[in-house]
């Protein structure tokens, strides 16, 4: 087993969470009654906040819309399907 291999095989279910998150942040942004600091929503909002924070700054809000958890889940896609995918470079590079 090469370093790259298991490199994937964390990369992979971490990045799939990390999408995962970001989606079930997006539906809570329809709820805004939700408080984020109680249980079970403090577990989505904890660790997907420290990302959302910087983008912020750089990307305002759209119509009011807060858009930048749609923008992360582009770019945690975008990085599996790049390392990960069928043509992935990890998974090109752990078949040579």
């Amino acid at each position: 087993m090469t370093g790259t291999t298991i490199a994937a095989w964390g990369l992979g279910p971490l990045l799939g969470i990390m999408i995962f998150l970001f989606i079930f942040r997006i539906v809570l942004t329809w709820y805004p009654q939700v408080d984020g600091n109680r249980f079970p929503f403090n577990l989505v909002i904890w660790p997907t906040e420290p990302f959302l924070i910087p983008l912020r700054r750089i990307v305002p809000p759209i119509g009011g819309v807060d858009i930048t958890p749609i923008i992360w889940v582009g770019i945690f896609s975008f990085l599996r399907e790049i390392l990960l995918g069928q043509q992935g470079l990890l998974t090109l590079m752990s078949h040579v």
